[in-house]
């Protein structure tokens, strides 16, 4: 048995605030007008509502599925950069707020964490362990922006944040004869002080200065550029496919730019791309299944067609899956 997608769905809180909201609110330093979307591609991002959470993100993307569905899962994974507390696992706090009381756990690995929540979800249903998995996250970035800016070397610092956007994403998967395969993962875990978020371990437990996103976007470029084209494409050649095989690739989504380098490189033909980025910004970990959800939404998949997710994530993570659609 594999274990099938049968079902995905998003959810993106109403309140959008453009890049040239984000340049103003900024200061005391005060950016280069439209620096931000020039650099980014990035038109609009969402922010949750000050009394939501990472947990109710996700609760508002898996109502939807468990509406439409009858049974409910046997396993809730939440796969997500973020999280509502450092303890007990948001998982908990998802399956409490939808009532269920099946087994959780949290999966956590920055931008690829819902893909490789996917991937555990994926093992466990081919092992016979569970059935029916219930795959969740909810990305809250817009708590830890830095606004209060003092110079240049710090917007540099800081701008990684611009880019990231609140959202919601879940996903169901069904033990079938066909489904999810392919999955292969590397790291480059020697570069994982490129981009930070450095608040609440044990290394920088209580300091505010550490509660916001840090990172050097080139070296992380860099990094992503220097080993994930040949995790990718050797994916590909492991199954015989190419991109033509697949009716869309859904690729994590930094910048516009980056994507257009990314897609140059690798030869992905720009009509299998569902591209979220401009209107929605970077969603973390929730894009692929946001991407997933538009395609579906938009009338692009039957049954039997291919799926390639291509995942990229700070640590420095790098993953790829296939999925049969059905």
């Amino acid at each position: 048995m594999r274990a099938r997608i049968a079902g995905v769905a998003a959810y993106l809180p109403e309140h959008t605030v453009s890049s040239a909201e984000v340049e103003s609110g900024i200061g005391p330093y005060r950016p280069h007008p439209t620096i931000v979307e020039r650099m980014t591609g990035i038109r609009a991002r969402h922010v949750m509502r000050a009394d939501q959470q990472a947990s109710d993100l996700a609760v508002e993307a898996a109502g939807k599925l468990l509406a439409d569905s009858g049974d409910e899962p046997d396993l809730l994974l939440f796969g997500s950069a973020s999280q509502d507390l450092i303890e007990p696992a948001t998982a908990h706090i998802v399956a409490a707020k939808l009532g269920l009381t099946c087994p959780v756990f949290d999966i956590k690995n920055a931008c690829n964490s819902f893909l490789n929540a996917m991937q555990v979800g994926d093992a466990l249903i081919r092992t016979g362990q569970y059935r029916r998995v219930l795959v969740c996250s909810g990305e809250s970035p817009s708590r830890a922006v830095r606004w209060e800016v003092r110079d240049r070397a710090q917007f540099v610092d800081a701008f990684a944040g611009y880019t990231l956007s609140d959202g919601g994403a879940a996903m169901l998967l069904e033990a079938a004869p066909t489904g999810l395969f392919g999955f292969e993962f590397a790291a480059v875990s020697a570069k994982w002080r490129v981009g930070t978020l450095p608040a609440g371990g044990s290394m920088h437990p209580r300091d505010p200065e550490y509660t916001y996103f840090s990172g050097d976007g080139r070296k992380l470029k860099d990094a992503f550029l220097g080993q994930g084209p040949g995790l990718w494409l050797d994916a590909l050649a492991k199954h015989g496919l190419t991109w033509d095989d697949f009716k869309v690739v859904l690729v994590h989504q930094v910048t516009l730019p980056y994507l257009e380098t990314l897609r140059d490189i690798l030869g992905i033909p720009a009509s299998k791309l569902v591209v979220t980025l401009p209107e929605h910004g970077n969603v973390a970990s929730a894009t692929l299944p946001l991407q997933l959800a538009q395609a579906v939404a938009e009338g692009r998949l039957s049954p039997g067609d291919k799926i390639a997710f291509v995942g990229l994530a700070g640590g420095v993570s790098l993953g790829v899956a296939f999925a049969e659609w059905s």
